[in-house]
């Protein structure tokens, strides 16, 4: 699998199995491929992450009983793990509009599983939602690797997110584009030893360690990058709330309503 071509992702997945879990529910709008595989560092023991958005029926939240807004499947094929987490559309709609670069990296995969043109619709509705508040969202996240870093055991795969965290949240703030494949993003920022811990962690193990005398020099570049994302988000021109709000809106009832009950 070459890392910079989100594409040959598909050369070690089962597209059909993926899909068929993802229909397996509720009717599916989209799911795209998250986590490692997405972020261009999968290891050959990775689970899958399948994320998206399903459109329950109109009844369903007309009716008595309050509906599950999330739906969780966890399945093994093969040695192959499989985490298919979907929201429905409203709760997704809404976390869009939440400076949530969670979702929107799921919208924005380019590794799509399920799509049609109401996928492309709402990613064109989701530029709208792109602002200087997943900041934020980044940061925090950032963080939380960084603190597992300073932990015993830390992980190339712990530090490969800590750098594509902020590679993507820079990039974010800068452009309003969301890209999270961190080969990709290197192609813009050219650290020395992205590409180093990118093959480490694609060839060995999902959970391989960080040898004890590496941490040093990567937390200076960690550093640089956390000064590169604070100023991104000051000197940012993204709006400071989502402007596609009401075309979302519109979305979800146009939806709702063209699903139709058995």
């Amino acid at each position: 699998m070459n890392a910079s071509d989100p594409e040959s992702v598909w050369t070690s997945l089962n597209r059909d199995w993926l899909s068929a879990i993802a229909r397996s529910g509720p009717t599916p709008l989209f799911a795209t491929i998250s986590g490692a595989h997405l972020y261009g560092f999968a290891s050959p023991d990775s689970d899958v992450d399948l994320r998206g958005a399903f459109v329950l029926r109109a009844r369903d939240l007309l009716g008595l009983s309050q509906p599950k807004e999330t739906l969780s499947i966890e399945e093994v094929r093969d040695g192959v793990e499989l985490d298919w987490v979907a929201h429905d559309i409203r709760k997704f709609a809404r976390m869009m509009t939440q400076h949530n670069g969670y979702v929107l990296e799921q919208l924005f995969s380019p590794l799509v599983v399920i799509g049609d043109d109401q996928h492309d619709e709402l990613k064109q509705i989701g530029h709208g939602c792109v602002t200087r508040g997943i900041f934020r969202h980044y940061r925090g996240f950032a963080h939380g690797r960084r603190k597992l870093l300073s932990e015993p055991n830390p992980t190339v795969k712990h530090l490969l997110y800590a750098y594509r965290v902020y590679l993507t949240g820079i990039r974010a703030l800068r452009t309003g584009q969301i890209e999270a494949n961190v080969c990709i993003l290197n192609q813009e920022f050219r650290l020395p030893r992205i590409d180093e811990l990118v093959a480490r962690k694609s060839t060995g193990k999902e959970k391989t360690l960080l040898a004890a005398d590496e941490l040093q020099q990567h937390n200076s570049d960690l550093d640089d990058l956390e000064k590169q994302l604070l100023a991104a988000y000051e000197q940012s021109q993204l709006p400071e709330e989502a402007t596609s709000r009401q075309a979302l809106d519109d979305f979800v009832v146009r939806v709702r309503l063209k699903q139709t009950d058995p």
